[in-house]
């Protein structure tokens, strides 16, 4: 562990490359350029930000989008040197009136699905990116030692340095680089730093840590830019870190066209969020982790690899028992302005394990999908334990949802002989033990063991399971939980059809933040026919993508309503919360002088989404037989599967399937259950294929290119290798 002082740290850099720039002020949410970056070649550059994109493309995942497409080649993957890191906080990112408006959008090629990924993440680099100078920047090239880049929009300086000696970890790092480039106390908040850590290093599914000074806590916090191995892309370009110095953020720093709007549609919501979160979610108090009450109750909380939807022991981690853990009575906004202020952390947690071992720490989170995922999927229902793998997961740079769904696989197999003791290196990988999930962990951040083969994800852990250990390939793609190489986020969709195509039917792979319909479609039964499926798998996505173009979050939509949304709306209209989704088109249109209405809102949206789908195509992916499930997120694999929730499968077979399961062997039922589920995800398939104005194999008809005004040549020439 390095004893160096930060001065020592600062003294060993060697200056690689500079470019000074005059910063452009922000004008209705653009700032006109995006950086460039080659940490291979050294070049530093800007770039120009044409109309066409801001027209066809809005920013944040768009933008990325589009510079990353034309920076590689159909044959590029995720450690190609021309594979990129591109961050884009979009126009709206940077509120300071509005709740969750400091979002930015990371876009790769991802190493776990080997096609493009997106992530959204909070923090304060998006912004202070922006307010420096800059709508995106693009990180391309490998370097031959570590280095960072220093953005430093106080004094139009961008450099690229050798970093010999600082720490990998984040929670080390992201402290050492805040206060290196802070030009005093006060300066502090005005840094941010956007890292990986050391488990980035040897694992597919590294995560990107985006940091903020709370000048409450006075120390650093972190969010995470978690899914597809962003953080692995950056390590593998060995670059240690980023650092942006932004000048003081002002609440008009965006020069809007309407800022009063901005600020009138801002209190409006800042009242709902005082008024009514109390009575509704409660994430100031509690945040995301509310949901593994939820969850459990309604039988969707993952258990076991996601066998089982509950367990007796969840209150043992529901957000009862978080809610002591969690620092309270300072605000948890993860950029300034945000009243919901979910973003919870612990105070002085107190490792047991690992390199850090009896270090007091802070840890930002859980959240949910943190605590069902490390924790009820892994059969782990110890707070502590959880916390522990949460900090660990972050300051390596390791996506906990990713972590939790591909430790949970690696624990089935474990428990069902597929793997022993002989493979894990004496690892009891069993449901439940704490003890060697932590231990596994460590191994990914040094390097060593079976922790390098988990590290790999899923996906292809399945492969080298198969290969070297000869293990059934069927039985390991039904139960290993993952799509297009990207681990599921932490719901059952058994028994809701809408949200298996929510998480498969996706250009990224199954994250929760694309189409969330477990409740429309299973509880309230609002969707019932193809239809209906078809048309939520159509706005929803869509809806949900709108947020990464303009940097927000999404919680603000609708983990926190009007009082009365539900007597005022149908259900279905209900769902979408209009009174938000106006207040969403006011705050665009105040930003940009714009005026577009919410169904250009949709528009916007679509026109990056299915942009995403050629390209993925044109990488190798993006047809139909990418979107297929693995089994267990439709029904029942195993006899003890079946068995546990017995009573409702036999129900279906009678009524659904008209099938009598009297006298039937558990293993005929799971096999005519199979049947029909299979053939109605396949009718899915087709129906929201047919409603995105896709081809059956999944591809962006002409006429659709044309109507979104995206027929590209060079993207037409994509979709006819496949018309």
């Amino acid at each position: 562990m390095s004893t160096k002082t930060i001065a020592e740290m600062k003294a060993a850099h060697r200056l690689l490359a500079t470019h000074h720039y005059e910063r452009s002020p922000v004008d209705k949410g653009y700032t006109g350029k995006t950086l460039y970056v080659n940490v291979g070649t050294r070049t530093i550059e800007e770039r120009p930000v044409t109309d066409d994109m801001k027209a066809k493309f809005t920013g944040g995942r768009g933008f990325g989008l589009w510079l990353l497409w034309h920076a590689v080649k159909d044959s590029t993957r995720w450690d190609s040197e021309e594979n990129e890191v591109v961050i884009s906080p979009g126009p709206l990112s940077g509120i300071t009136q509005y709740p969750g408006s400091g979002k930015s959008l990371v876009v790769s090629i991802s190493p776990t699905t080997d096609q493009v990924i997106d992530s959204n993440v909070g923090g304060y680099f998006g912004p202070y990116l922006k307010f420096s100078g800059f709508d995106g920047i693009e990180l391309q090239g490998k370097a031959d030692q570590d280095v960072i880049i220093v953005i430093d929009g106080q004094t139009g300086l961008v450099t690229l340095e050798s970093a010999p000696l600082e720490p990998a970890d984040t929670h080390r790092l992201a402290d050492v680089l805040t206060h290196m480039y802070a030009a005093d106390e006060k300066d502090l908040r005005n840094v941010s730093v956007v890292s990986a850590g050391s488990g980035a290093d040897h694992a597919l599914v590294g995560c990107l840590n985006f940091s903020l000074w709370d000048v409450r806590r006075k120390g650093v916090r972190i969010k995470q830019a978690g899914r597809g191995g962003t953080g692995t892309v950056l390590r593998n370009k060995r670059i240690k870190a980023l650092v942006v110095r932004s000048p003081q953020v002002h609440g008009d720093d965006n020069h809007p066209v309407d800022l009063e709007q901005i600020q009138n549609t801002g209190r409006t919501l800042h009242r709902e969020i005082f008024q009514n979160d109390a009575s509704m979610e409660r994430m100031r108090m509690r945040g995301t982790p509310h949901l593994v009450e939820v969850m459990n109750a309604f039988d969707l909380l993952p258990v076991n690899n996601f066998q089982y939807g509950n367990h007796p022991d969840a209150k043992k981690i529901s957000s009862d028992v978080w809610v002591k853990w969690f620092h309270q009575g300072i605000p948890d906004g993860c950029w300034y302005g945000c009243t919901l202020a979910c973003a919870k952390t612990v105070e002085e947690f107190e490792l047991s394990t690992g390199p850090y071992k009896g270090e007091r720490v802070r840890v930002d989170g859980p959240e949910y999908e943190t605590a069902a995922g490390v924790g009820s999927n892994c059969g782990i229902f110890d707070p502590r334990a959880i916390l522990e793998l949460n900090f660990y997961c972050d300051t390596y740079g390791i996506d906990t949802i990713s972590w939790g769904t591909l430790t949970a696989f690696v624990m089935e197999c474990y428990e069902r002989g597929i793997i022993t003791t002989e493979q894990t290196g004496g690892l009891k990988l069993a449901f439940g033990n704490a003890d060697a999930a932590l231990e596994l962990l460590h191994q990914v951040s040094r390097g060593e063991g079976f922790g390098r083969i988990a590290g790999m994800g899923v996906h292809k852990m399945k492969e080298y399971f198969v290969e070297h250990y000869g293990a059934d390939a069927a039985f390991l793609d039904d139960i290993g939980m993952e799509n297009k190489g990207l681990e599921y986020s932490q719901y059952v969709s058994k028994e809701s059809l809408a949200q298996q195509g929510g998480f498969a039917l996706t250009n990224k792979g199954p994250q929760h933040d694309e189409a969330w319909l477990i409740f429309m479609d299973m509880v309230n039964k609002q969707i019932p026919s193809f239809d209906d499926k078809a048309e939520a798998l159509y706005y929803f996505p869509l809806w949900r993508t709108w947020f990464g173009l303009n940097g927000l979050c999404k919680l603000p939509w609708n983990d926190i309503e009007p009082i009365d949304n539900k007597k005022k709306h149908p259900p279905k209209e209900a769902a979408k919360v209009p009174e938000h989704v106006d207040n969403y088109v006011r705050l665009f249109n105040s930003m940009t002088g714009r005026t577009i209405t919410k169904e250009e809102v949709i528009l916007q949206s679509k026109r990056a989404y299915d942009f995403q789908r050629v390209f993925n195509i044109r990488l190798g992916k993006g047809l139909r037989r990418f979107d297929a499930q693995p089994y267990r997120a439709a029904g029942p694999v195993t006899v003890e599967e079946y068995e546990s929730r017995a009573e409702r499968y036999d129900t279906q077979l009678r009524d659904e399937v008209g099938i009598a399961p009297e006298g039937m062997s558990t293993a005929d039922k799971i096999t005519a259950l199979r049947t029909y589920r299979e053939g109605r995800y396949e009718k899915l398939m087709d129906a929201v294929y047919e409603r995105r104005g896709w081809t059956r194999n999944a591809v962006p008809k002409l006429e659709t290119l044309q109507m979104l005004g995206i027929d590209y040549p060079e993207v037409v020439e994509v979709v006819k290798r496949h018309l």
